[in-house]
C-alpha cells in the first residue's frame, strides 16, 4: 500500500529529549515507520521514567476539558460556529504547567509508605502534556446527541427532561469505547494505520519540548510557531469582526448584482462558489479540518469528488429541471412545498408526536433542493463504496492482522516500544460495552414516551456501528477523511419504524456517533502510541474526560436553550443564534423520521431514483481495483480512494462551497507544492503552522466574543455583508413567487 507519492531525502527530525537529559531512553535510529510522513515527524525514542499521572496533569487536564467543552458548545449554536480545537489547550497549558512545576511544593507526602506521593515530581514533561491534551480532545469535538435534545426542545417544542437528555448524551458518547477496544489491534498497532491528523499534535509537542538549534538565517520551530500564532491571532479580528466578507469573497456577485444565474454560480455560501475565496482560516478548516494535515492524495480525491458533485451533477440536474429543480434554490437545506414555499412541518404532526397522514396529504409531498437531494444520493454511494473498497484493497491485510494480532510480525518501532507497558485488557472494554448497552435499553424502554426508540432498535444500531467501525476506521487512519454513517442509520430505522422522529434521531446517534466516538478514541490511542504514553493511563484519561465533557456540554446547551429568546430562529432579525447544524439535523429528522424514507425515496416518494446511487457506489471501487490489477506499474491508480472521492461533499450542508474551494487550494499548496519542491520546509514547519493558525484563531475568536459579542457591539457596513449575493437562493422556474426574489415569466 502506497502512503506517499514522493521520495524525500531529508534527514529524520532530531529525537533528542530536553525534558530529562539524564533519564534512560530507548533509541532506535536504524528502523522507522514505513510511512514517510510519520518517519519525518514522530521520534523513535521513549523515556519510561517520566512521571505521567501527576497532580498538575489532573488539574490542567480537567480544566482544559471543561473550558473547551463549554466554549465549543457555546459557539455551536451561532450562525458562524467557532470550533476550538485541542491544539489551543495544548499550547495554553505549557506556561501553566511550567509555573506549577516552579511554584508548587516538592514535599513528599506519606514518605516511606506505599501511599507515598508528591504534588511536584519535577519539570513539566511531554508525557503529562500529552495526557492533558487527551483530556482536551474530549472537550474539543461536539457531542452529537446534543442535536437530539435541541431539536426536541427548540424545533419541535416537545418535552424532554434533563435526566433523560443526560442518559442519551452519556450512553452515546461511551458506547464507542467498546468498538474501540475490539478494533485496537487493527487500527492502532499496524504502521500502515498512521492517522495523519495526529502528526500536527506530535509536531507541536516536539516544538514545545525539544531544544533545537536555530539554523543560520532561519528560525526554530518554536519561534516559527510564535510568529505564526501572533499573525493568526491579529489577523482574525478582520474576518471575525471588522471585515466579515473575507469569510467568502464572492466577487462574481459584485459584477452581476441583479443576475440570479450569476449569483447562483458565484455565491460561496448559497451557490456553487465558482471563483469564491475565503481569506479566513475558520472558513478553511471549519468542517474538513486542517488542509495541512491532509495527505495530498486524499486532498486530490476530495477535490475530484467536490468538482463532480458541485460542477457536474448539481448544475446538470438543475438546468435539466430534474424533479422540478428550478422551483427551488440550487443550493439549500430547506424543505419545500411543490410551489417553492417553505414547508409547514408543524401542520403534519399530531398530538402524539407522530405523523398525521391526513394532514400530510393536505399539505402535499415534501421537496428538496437539487443539491440537497444529490448529497443524500452521494451519501448512499459512499456507504457501499466504503464496504467494497475496504474488502478489495484491505481485505487481505485485515485477515493477516487477525492471524498475527498477538505477534511482532509487521509491527514498526513504535509498536515494539509500546510493548514494554501493560496493555488495557479487552475485558475492560467488553464490560463498559455491555453495561452501556444495558443502560441504553433500559432508558429507551422506561422513557419511551420521550425517546420513542424500542429495545430492538438499540441492538440494531449496535450491529450497524460494529459493522462499519473497521472499514471507516481504515479510511480515516489512511486519508484523514471520515465517511459518515448517519444517512444509512436514518434510512434503515425510517423504513422499519416510520413516523417517529425522536426514535429516528436516537437510532442515528446510537448507530452513527458510537462509531464516530470509537474512531476518536482510536485516534487518541494512536497519539499516545506515537508519544509512548502507557495504554492504561490513556484509557483512564479518555474515560474521565468523556464523562466530564458530557456534563459540561449538556449543561451549557440546556442553559443556552433556557435563557436565549428565539434561539435557532432563522427569521429573528440580527440574531447570531441560528443553529445551522441543528437546522440540518432537524430537517433530517423530518425527512427520515417523521415522514419516512418510503414517502421521500421509496415507492411512495418523489426521489425513488436516488437509490441507484447505492449500486453506483458499490461498482466504483471495483473499477479502480480492476484498473490497479490491469496496470500494476501505475501507482497513482491505487491512490484513487472512492469512499473519500464519492463522500467528499458529506459535510455539505451545513458546509458551503467556499469551505471546500479554499480548503482544496491550501491542501494543494501544502501537500503537493511545498511537500514536493521544499520537503525540508514541509518537514520542519507544516504541522507547526497548522497548529499555530488554529490556536491564533481560537484565542482571538474567544476574545472578540467576550469583549464585544456579549455587549452586542457590531460594525455595520458593506464589508460585513457576509456574501453579498442577494439572489443566490432564488428559484428560476417561471411564475414561482418567493419573497425578495424576481418572478420569471
Amino acid at each position: 500500500m502506497e502512503e506517499s507519492q514522493h521520495e524525500i531525502s531529508a534527514p529524520l527530525l532530531s529525537a533528542e529529549s530536553s525534558s530529562s537529559a539524564t533519564s534512560p531512553e530507548i533509541h532506535n535510529h536504524e528502523e522507522n515507520s514505513p510511512v514517510e510522513q510519520v518517519a519525518l515527524t514522530v521520534p523513535t525514542t521513549d523515556d519510561p521514567s517520566l512521571p505521567v499521572l501527576t497532580f498538575r496533569m489532573w488539574v490542567l487536564g480537567t480544566l482544559s476539558c471543561v473550558v473547551l467543552s463549554f466554549l465549543n458548545q457555546f459557539f455551536w449554536y451561532r450562525t458562524e460556529p467557532l470550533s476550538i480545537t485541542a491544539i489551543s489547550a495544548q499550547i495554553a497549558v505549557v506556561p501553566l504547567g511550567q509555573l506549577m512545576a516552579a511554584r508548587i511544593t516538592e514535599r513528599v507526602f506519606f514518605k516511606g509508605t506505599r501511599y507515598e506521593f508528591t504534588l511536584n515530581p519535577g519539570p513539566f514533561n511531554v508525557k503529562e502534556h500529552v495526557l492533558i491534551t487527551i483530556f482536551a480532545n474530549s472537550g474539543a469535538g461536539s457531542v452529537y446527541a446534543i442535536h437530539v435534545v435541541t431539536v426536541v426542545k427548540v424545533f419541535y417544542k416537545k418535552h424532554i427532561t434533563f435526566f433523560v437528555s443526560l442518559l442519551v448524551v452519556f450512553t452515546t458518547q461511551v458506547l464507542g469505547f467498546g468498538w474501540a477496544g475490539i478494533f485496537r489491534r487493527y487500527l492502532v498497532e499496524p504502521a500502515a494505520m498512521w492517522w495523519p491528523a495526529n502528526l500536527v499534535q506530535v509536531s507541536l509537542f516536539r516544538a514545545l519540548h525539544e531544544k533545537e538549534k536555530r539554523a543560520k538565517g532561519g528560525v526554530t520551530r518554536t519561534q516559527f510557531f510564535l510568529i505564526a500564532f501572533i499573525c493568526s491571532f491579529a489577523y482574525y479580528v478582520f474576518p471575525g469582526y471588522l471585515f466579515e466578507m473575507l469569510t467568502s469573497l464572492s466577487w462574481i456577485c459584485w459584477i452581476f448584482p441583479t443576475s440570479v444565474l450569476a449569483q447562483q454560480l458565484g455565491s460561496g455560501l448559497y451557490g456553487l462558489g465558482i471563483g469564491a475565496l475565503g481569506l479566513d482560516w475558520s472558513t478553511i478548516s471549519a468542517y474538513l479540518g486542517s488542509p495541512l494535515a491532509s495527505p495530498w492524495f486524499a486532498t486530490a480525491n476530495v477535490a475530484a469528488g467536490f468538482v463532480l458533485v458541485m460542477y457536474v451533477l448539481t448544475p446538470l440536474c438543475y438546468w435539466l429541471n430534474v424533479y422540478n429543480a428550478k422551483t427551488f434554490p440550487i443550493f439549500s437545506d430547506e424543505l419545500f412545498t411543490s410551489t417553492g414555499q417553505e414547508y409547514n412541518i408543524t401542520a403534519i404532526i399530531d398530538s402524539n408526536f407522530h405523523l398525521d397522514l391526513a394532514a400530510y396529504e393536505r399539505e402535499g409531498p415534501l421537496y428538496l433542493s437539487t443539491f440537497f437531494a444529490i448529497t443524500y444520493g452521494v451519501g448512499f454511494a459512499a456507504l457501499t463504496a466504503t464496504v467494497v473498497h475496504v474488502a478489495l484493497f484491505h481485505g487481505r491485510e485485515i485477515w493477516e492482522q487477525s492471524k498475527a494480532s498477538f505477534q511482532e510480525k509487521g509491527m514498526d518501532i513504535h509498536t515494539r516500544l509500546m510493548r514494554r507497558y501493560k496493555q488495557v485488557p479487552e475485558w475492560w472494554f467488553v464490560c463498559i460495552l455491555l453495561v452501556n448497552i444495558a443502560v441504553t435499553i433500559f432508558s429507551c424502554e422506561y422513557y419511551n414516551d420521550q425517546l420513542q426508540l424500542p429495545w430492538w432498535g438499540v441492538l440494531l444500531a449496535c450491529v450497524i456501528a460494529i459493522t462499519f467501525t473497521l472499514p471507516i476506521g481504515i479510511i480515516t487512519a489512511i486519508t484523514n477523511q471520515t465517511p459518515g454513517l448517519n444517512i444509512i442509520t436514518e434510512y434503515i430505522i425510517g423504513y422499519i419504524y416510520p413516523g417517529y422522529p425522536v426514535a429516528n434521531m436516537c437510532f442515528k446517534v446510537y448507530g452513527y456517533i458510537s462509531m464516530t466516538q470509537a474512531i476518536t478514541f482510536l485516534q487518541d490511542f494512536k497519539l499516545g502510541h506515537y508519544m509512548k504514553i502507557p495504554p492504561r493511563t490513556m484509557f483512564m484519561a479518555q474515560v474521565v474526560g468523556t464523562v466530564i465533557a458530557c456534563f459540561v456540554y449538556l449543561g451549557t446547551a440546556w442553559w443556552l436553550m433556557e435563557t436565549i429568546p428565539n434561539i435557532c430562529d432563522t427569521t429573528a432579525s440580527n440574531s447570531v443564534w441560528t443553529c445551522p447544524s441543528d437546522t440540518v439535523f432537524y430537517d433530517a429528522s423530518v425527512i427520515w423520521g417523521l415522514i419516512g424514507p418510503r414517502r421521500i425515496f421509496g415507492d411512495l416518494g418523489t426521489y425513488e431514483a436516488v437509490n441507484w446511487f447505492f449500486l453506483a457506489g458499490a461498482i466504483a471501487p471495483i473499477l479502480v481495483w480492476l484498473a490497479a490489477k490491469a496496470f500494476p506499474n501505475q501507482e497513482w491508480i491505487r491512490l484513487i480512494n472512492m469512499p473519500v472521492l464519492i463522500g467528499a461533499t458529506g459535510m455539505m450542508p451545513p458546509a458551503t462551497a467556499v469551505n471546500y474551494t479554499t480548503w482544496i487550494i491550501m491542501g494543494f499548496l501544502s501537500g503537493f507544492v511545498v511537500y514536493r519542491y521544499r520537503p525540508d520546509l514541509w518537514q520542519r514547519y507544516n504541522y507547526v503552522l497548522s497548529g499555530s493558525l488554529d490556536a491564533g484563531l481560537a484565542f482571538m475568536g474567544v476574545l472578540i466574543y467576550m469583549c464585544l459579542g456579549l455587549e452586542n457591539i457590531s460594525v455595520n457596513w458593506w464589508g460585513n455583508d457576509l456574501d453579498g449575493c442577494t439572489y443566490a437562493s432564488c428559484p428560476t422556474a417561471k411564475g414561482v413567487v418567493v419573497e425578495g426574489c424576481p418572478v420569471f415569466t
